[in-house]
């Protein structure tokens, strides 16, 4: 059976994220979306997104295919149903369409569609804030995905850990001298990371492959540090999607942080206001600021974004792609893409200029910022120049 996941309605809820990614690749928990469902289904899948995102993130269709909303997370019970769709049969939650079995140039037309609903307990990412969250439930859930019938790699005897049962660790790991605490849940150490001397872990955690916990790092969990990431100071409740850096020390809490960002040295977020009140985050959806239903919430810094050394982020800020901040004070708590300045004013980061620093970042990993990823965020420099005001 060939498998699509698909963006469904969730798509603009989660912006700034998926203006260079499909739902499909977001990271919470240990792995992307797309990574738990391949795991569970035993097979690769291929997206419909964006037209723009479709050259990196193309589509496959065959003659038999079963759909996907990317905003669900599988589960066994959930699988289990698809894998056993056939051909007009269509799973709901409630209203909306969780998958279905769809023929190669078939008319899809669901009000002939036999349909089903599947179980009210399913995990689903629906805004951006759901990212962290829901963390806590998506570590558990992969990490029992990811260990289950496997052996950890040995603690080291001057590391001090808690509720060893609940510890993975992965070859090539090393963590010399640290304390981890998996007591309030499972903690996940990926292929070759560090976590160096003096940190201090507590559970969920994942560290995903490549990454590196500076000295003295202080990690209240559920925390992601997505791979080949750098972070040290102190950490509560936050997803770092991958190839990010927050190197020093500087708070950081229930925030979501893209791909190829860098945070200055004793950047701090706050993540509760001063009256307690209910957070509210920008929605590119209503072209407002949005309640979230949450008393902490933080920063949300989409890929390629980046700030200088004691930037300070007021509780409940978004910052889109490709944004420079810097400076004193308090930047306003939406910062469009493509933006360049801080408190006393922004004007427009040129994208010659961004991709620039785009090409010396990527090729610092040994990657190549190549011209699919340029034409991925020329369009959208192009879709939110109407943020922008210089």
């Amino acid at each position: 059976m060939n498998y699509i996941l698909f963006d469904g309605p969730n798509r603009e809820a989660l912006l700034p994220f998926t203006y260079t990614r499909p739902v499909a690749d977001i990271r919470i928990g240990i792995l992307t979306i797309r990574e738990k469902w391949e795991l569970f289904l035993g097979a690769t899948t291929t997206t419909i997104t964006e037209d723009y995102l479709s050259d990196k993130f193309p589509m496959v269709e065959m003659e038999e295919n079963i759909m996907i909303n990317s905003s669900y997370l599988p589960s066994n019970e959930l699988v289990s149903q698809i894998k056993n769709l056939s051909n007009n049969q269509v799973i709901y939650d409630g209203d909306t369409i969780v998958a279905f079995y769809n023929l190669e140039d078939q008319e899809v037309d669901f009000d002939v569609f036999e349909t089903m609903q599947c179980e009210d307990s399913i995990l689903k990412v629906e805004t951006t804030w759901d990212i962290f969250s829901k963390n806590a439930a998506a570590i558990i859930a992969d990490f029992e995905l990811i260990t289950a019938g496997r052996t950890s790699a040995q603690i080291p005897e001057r590391t001090e850990a808690f509720n060893t049962d609940q510890i993975f660790i992965e070859e090539g790991a090393q963590l010399p001298s640290c304390i981890l605490n998996a007591t309030n849940g499972p903690i996940y150490i990926g292929k070759n990371t560090e976590i160096m001397e003096g940190s201090l872990v507590r559970g969920p955690f994942a560290l995903c492959e490549g990454s590196i916990l500076k000295m003295g790092a202080k990690i209240y969990g559920p925390t992601t540090i997505g791979p080949y990431s750098k972070v040290g100071g102190e950490v509560n409740n936050s997803v770092f999607f991958g190839n990010s850096n927050k190197a020093h020390d500087g708070f950081l809490g229930n925030s979501v942080i893209g791909e190829w960002c860098n945070l200055g040295a004793d950047t701090n977020n706050s993540n509760l206001k001063n009256n307690y009140a209910e957070v509210r985050l920008w929605s590119y959806e209503t072209e407002n600021f949005a309640k979230t239903g949450l008393q902490f919430c933080g920063l949300m810094m989409g890929d390629h974004s980046k700030c200088g050394i004691n930037t300070m982020f007021n509780t409940g800020t978004v910052i889109g792609v490709s944004a420079n901040i810097f400076g004193s004070g308090f930047p306003r708590n939406f910062i469009p893409s493509f933006s360049w300045g801080g408190a006393k004013g922004f004007t427009t980061y040129l994208t010659a200029k961004a991709f620039e620093v785009a090409n010396v970042v990527m090729s610092r990993r040994g990657l190549e910022f190549s011209a699919q990823e340029s034409a991925i965020l020329e369009q959208v420099f192009e879709q939110t120049s109407v943020y922008r005001k210089d």
